[in-house]
């Protein structure tokens, strides 16, 4: 009830004119499609703490990091957002291909779960979940879809 509190208040502060439409879903599975920018609620959600949102949007390659070979396999690589917000993209490729040909300065499009902490937030769950616990998610470089 508190997350969507607050994101009903950050809806009422962008308005519901003139921005790129998205659909932000909460962990609950509640959906709510508004008009904000993905990259102001990926602001607001660094600002107030805020994890387990699923959010859509896009950002640039400011660095690519080396894989996290840990346990699951995942991609890593920094993306800065319109609003100047970074978010480290961590992307399983145990369970999705690898986003290929990923280059600094390139645009990648998102759709998955944003985690907060304190270096600007991590943005992972972007592939299929084949065990049906999370919504499956996505990234897409060069007109291709990972997930």
């Amino acid at each position: 009830m508190k997350k969507l509190f607050f994101i009903g208040s950050l809806l009422v502060a962008f308005g519901f004119t003139g921005f790129t439409p998205f659909t932000l879903l909460t962990k609950s599975g509640n959906e709510i499609t508004n008009s904000a920018l993905a990259s102001d609620l990926l602001s607001a959600a660094f600002k107030n703490h805020q994890s387990d949102v699923q959010v859509q949007g896009k950002g640039r390659v400011v660095k690519i990091l080396p894989d996290d070979t840990k346990g699951s396999k995942h991609q890593r690589f920094i993306l800065k957002m319109a609003s100047g917000q970074t978010v480290l993209v961590a992307h399983n490729i145990d369970l999705a291909d690898r986003v290929a040909g990923l280059r600094v300065g390139d645009t990648v499009a998102f759709y998955g779960e944003y985690e907060w902490n304190a270096k600007g937030g991590v943005l992972h769950r972007t592939h299929h979940d084949p065990h049906g616990r999370h919504i499956n998610g996505w990234l897409k470089h060069k007109g291709v879809t990972y997930q």
